[in-house]
């Protein structure tokens, strides 16, 4: 990854109204302000359009430095004010932050987006898609295919990569379990702890703050340093306030928008680094939406949009710490993750549905008759669904033995199998019954 520039230092910005009055002169201040509403750019960018405009960059760039300046809030997390953050919130944001609170969280139904009956299985195949990419991220290396196979038979590691997923499978579901918990120093510790079992070489660093000043957090490619974490003998107070901030036991002076502050909480945890690994930031990030009520996070792998544009999300970070600790610019990408995340959770609902709907139309040219089709799909659309002889020979009004005859077909084509409850007999669906119903077994 190439060498980001820091911006140049504004200093007095005396002449801004002889800047501004440049700017506007050659029409390009609108310009500039709609660019900024819509896409926040870095100094760098801003280098780039000022040449194409014929302009002094600084001089450019002082015009926006002070435009942003004047809306710009500041997150003090930490009351000792050992390091001060500042956001901004272009239309940009506000649009996106609107359009995910529709979609994740609250008040909607969940089966809007997700049919309740199939609740359980998302939620277990997001969890896994969420450790498997999040752990690929911290560099497991194994593909995703193995990995799933792994986590679906419940087979042991093999390796370290292997163990790295198991872990992150563990500590999101115990998130899930815990999301009502308020957070901790100590309950921190225990998720870097699940979170790391058995992939630290020094296993005492599992769940415990780190003890020395040796982190660095360097660009593997250039050698580069790009951040040096607070001292450890500071971490004990710094984590204190991190659990204050996220447990939202501090006033703020302003609505910080819980989206932006899970994001925030996430680069927190980047920035501090109390721990010897970085593995706690995504799942903290988790936590606390849940946590906030956006359920339907539950069911998204933001990580799998991280890991596919890994520059970006580290010059999100660069950005932030290089241009005076704004996070604006590291909250924008990852509400740009999140969105592409929920499209592809739409998406792949969708996709299942269709195939549910082709398979109903292809099941009218095989030699299941019309009843069994429909039973069929009773069974696609909740498969809890239990079946009695009786029921289904009043549900079509046939005899008897024809009902008993079109279930017993099932469970000869491994749909159903029949089981006792009391004196009745009660035909479910069978272990791969789904399967067999889909042309897979």
């Amino acid at each position: 990854m190439r060498k980001i520039e820091r911006p140049p230092f504004i200093g007095a910005t005396k002449d801004f109204e002889e800047i501004l009055d440049e700017l506007i002169a050659k029409k390009m201040f609108p310009v500039a302000t709609e660019i900024d509403e819509s896409s926040y750019p870095y100094w760098e960018k801003w280098k780039y359009l000022s040449g194409e405009w014929g302009l002094d960059p600084k001089r450019v760039w002082k015009v926006i430095k002070k435009k942003r300046s004047i809306s710009h809030r500041t997150v003090n997390f930490h009351s000792g004010g050992r390091f001060t953050l500042r956001i901004n919130t272009p239309s940009i944001m506000q649009q996106q932050l609107h359009e995910l609170d529709l979609s994740l969280g609250g008040n909607l139904d969940a089966s809007d987006i997700i049919p309740s009956e199939e609740k359980q299985r998302y939620l277990i195949s997001s969890l896994m898609e969420e450790a498997i990419a999040s752990s690929q991220l911290e560099g497991a290396a194994t593909t995703r295919r193995l990995a799933k196979q792994m986590l679906e038979s419940n087979r042991k590691p093999r390796n370290t990569g292997e163990q790295m997923i198991v872990n992150n499978y563990v500590a999101m579901q115990w998130i899930v379990q815990n999301k009502k918990t308020p957070i901790t120093e100590s309950s921190i510790c225990q998720l870097h702890r699940l979170i790391t079992k058995d992939t630290l070489a020094d296993k005492q660093e599992e769940g415990a703050f780190r003890a020395t000043d040796d982190v660095r957090i360097v660009d593997v490619q250039t050698g580069e340093v790009l951040h040096t974490p607070p001292r450890s003998e500071d971490l004990g107070q710094l984590m204190q306030a991190f659990c204050i901030f996220m447990n939202d036991g501090q006033k703020e002076e302003f609505f910080l928008h819980p989206i932006s502050k899970a994001i925030i909480l996430h680069f927190l945890i980047g920035y501090i680094h109390p721990f010897a690994d970085g593995r706690t930031a995504r799942a903290l990030f988790y936590w606390y939406l849940i946590r906030k009520g956006y359920w339907l996070m539950e069911y998204m792998s933001v990580s799998r949009i991280i890991l596919g544009s890994k520059a970006q999300y580290a010059r999100a970070y660069q950005h932030t710490e290089k241009d005076e600790n704004d996070l604006t610019y590291f909250v924008l990408y990852n509400l740009r993750c999140i969105q592409r995340s929920l499209e592809e959770l739409k998406k792949y609902i969708a996709r299942k549905n269709r195939e549910k709907k082709s398979v109903l139309t292809l099941l009218r040219n095989t030699d299941y008759n019309e009843r069994q089709i429909v039973l069929i799909e009773e069974i696609l659309n909740e498969k809890k669904t239990v079946f009695t002889v009786t029921e289904v020979q009043h549900k079509f009004g046939v005899a008897n033995q024809t009902a008993r005859t079109d279930l017993e077909y099932l469970i000869s084509r491994g749909i159903l199998v029949a089981r006792k409850s009391g004196r009745k007999v009660q035909f479910v669906l069978a272990e791969e019954g789904e399967n067999k119903i889909m042309g897979k077994g």
